[in-house]
């Protein structure tokens, strides 16, 4: 198994993308491809799996699929309609970023050709041949993880949090617009059922003990989502802020570049709008 450092804004350690053998899962922003092919010198993959299309993890599909036409893409069946067409996804995001910055931060959007596009629903077996799918609600709808039989690495896309080494803090990633509180705990719940051998996270790297990792991450989420419940959005900020201040504070850049504190707030804020309603 193989983390690239993606680079992402020139900063270690925010996003990677993972190499199993030849096959690529979530192969990060269009921004930062030229990095990626650097690290993958002759190599080719053979095919690309994503665990959601947020375009810290799937930005870049399309730009490769249209280097490598006959690269297959498994993506879950309510993510492959965007990826066909990314339009309303740019859309969305461009309201939550904004104009300058998306391109910025993620670089050009391509849309995938539906003959591309292998959809999954969760419950496969053999994939690529050698992957167990499961769908993991909770970050975002549309996420699943995957389980490489054969070695018992788990790539977990956001499901199991964010973790800068050498640190050991564990933030939950929770923009918006769908964070379900409930499923992303179910989701913990199956992930830690396979007993894997190891996590594979985007944000960031290697996890050697996937049971404590899983256990912090459901104790992130349920903090986060009672502050979110308790500050607005400059209190939650700021509390957030010099939690992982005073645990890692040469690492706060990265941590707030991989999980905007901002994001964070709003997509538990809708979340409680949602449980209020």
């Amino acid at each position: 198994m193989r983390a690239i450092d993606l680079l992402h804004l020139g900063r270690e350690k925010v996003i990677c993308c993972w190499m199993a053998g030849s096959v690529m899962i979530d192969p990060g922003p269009e921004s930062c491809v030229d990095t990626l092919l650097a690290a993958l010198g002759d190599e080719r993959p053979s095919a690309i799996l994503l665990t959601h299309i947020h375009f810290d993890h799937a930005g870049a599909t399309g730009a490769l699929v249209r280097r490598w036409p006959e690269l297959p893409v498994h993506v879950h069946e309510r993510g492959a309609r965007h990826l066909a067409d990314p339009e309303r996804l740019v859309a969305s995001a461009t309201r939550l970023y904004g104009e300058e910055n998306m391109k910025r931060l993620w670089g050009e959007v391509v849309p995938v050709p539906q003959e591309n596009l292998r959809v999954l629903t969760g419950g496969e077996r053999g994939v690529e041949g050698a992957f167990r799918v499961e769908y993991t609600p909770g970050h975002a709808s549309h996420h699943v993880s995957f389980l490489h039989e054969d070695s018992g690495w788990a790539f977990v896309g956001d499901v199991a949090g964010v973790r800068i080494p050498p640190s050991e803090l564990v933030v939950a990633p929770t923009p918006p617009p769908d964070i379900d509180v409930a499923a992303w705990e179910r989701s913990l719940d199956l992930v830690a059922g396979w007993s894997p051998e190891r996590l594979a996270l985007t944000h960031w790297g290697e996890v050697a003990d996937p049971g404590e990792q899983l256990e912090a991450c459901r104790r992130a989420l349920r903090e986060q989502a009672e502050l979110a419940g308790e500050q607005d959005r400059d209190g939650f900020m700021a509390t957030l802020h010099e939690r992982i201040a005073a645990e890692s504070p040469e690492l706060i850049e990265t941590y707030e570049q991989a999980a905007p504190l901002d994001h964070l707030y709003l997509g538990l804020d809708r979340w409680h709008s949602k449980q209020a309603a």
